[in-house]
């Protein structure tokens, strides 16, 4: 059974954040996850990793103004100073968190802006942050992202990702695979996993329709998760999901999982 880390992003939500590590710690994980740390200090969210012996597997770069619906600006021309500035504050905060990886989001593509001038943009940026984050000793991470979800997401596709990731061609830039958005988009899961392991940096899991907790919609996770031991997969498994009622009673699939693989 892989190891999974607890999304605070998304897992116990309805307590403030800094609370959320101790409530990831007694409902048994060992690990963590969350997309843009950056309204904390970070030695404060420090404090709450040893204090409940966490480790910190991820955290996104960060990705402009989240509040008013912006969703990274990796692929956007205009914001190219401002996203390289980022890349410093996310390697900033990932030597003091002990993060070994940093997940970039391309962003949303504005209707008036030429598709080769987006592309370009970001598989630039992406070159700048991979040497940038290998001589920090990181991992660069890339994530499509299903269009249902965010119209206009620019990276939406598997293969979409991967073809910008052999223009960046740095051995520590890799794919972030979320089950969720790439069932959304593609489908294809098991065999999808099989091809591109070696490509994969970092796996996401939620369940569809809903993105809720594994067990609760379409995806059979006692297979595909068996299927990533059968592969060797050694990673984390991040579970970014929104409980269908509260984190701990949504949990019990984990339960579940464990005896079908057993």
């Amino acid at each position: 059974m892989p190891r999974f880390a607890a999304n605070l992003t998304l897992l116990f939500c309805e307590v403030p954040f800094l609370e959320r590590f101790e409530r990831a710690a007694m409902a048994g994980f060992e690990a963590v996850e969350f997309q843009l740390p950056y309204a904390f200090d970070a030695m404060e969210i420090r404090h709450q990793l040893d204090c409940h012996r966490l480790t910190a597997v991820l955290h996104n770069l960060p990705a402009g103004h989240w509040d008013l619906g912006e969703r990274g600006i990796a692929c956007l021309p205009d914001r190219v100073d401002e996203f390289r500035e980022g890349v410093q504050q996310g390697i900033a905060y990932a030597k003091v968190l002990g993060v070994p990886r940093l997940n970039c989001l391309s962003g949303i593509a504005p209707a008036q802006v030429d598709d080769a001038a987006l592309h370009q943009t970001l598989v630039s940026n992406l070159q700048f942050t991979a040497r940038a984050l290998s001589r920090a000793g990181l991992q660069l991470l890339v994530e499509p992202i299903n269009t249902f979800d965010i119209a206009g997401f620019y990276l939406h596709s598997t293969e979409q990702a991967i073809k910008v990731l052999d223009e960046v061609d740095a051995d520590n830039a890799l794919l972030q695979y979320d089950v969720y958005h790439a069932q959304r988009m593609e489908g294809e899961l098991a065999q999808t996993l099989t091809r591109l392991l070696p490509r994969i940096g970092h796996i996401q899991i939620a369940d569809n329709p809903g993105r809720h907790e594994p067990g609760t919609g379409e995806i059979n996770f006692p297979f595909l998760l068996d299927h990533l031991d059968r592969l060797g997969y050694s990673g984390w498994v991040g579970c970014e999901y929104h409980p269908a009622t509260t984190t701990e009673a949504g949990l019990v699939w984990r339960h579940t999982l464990m005896r079908s693989t057993a």
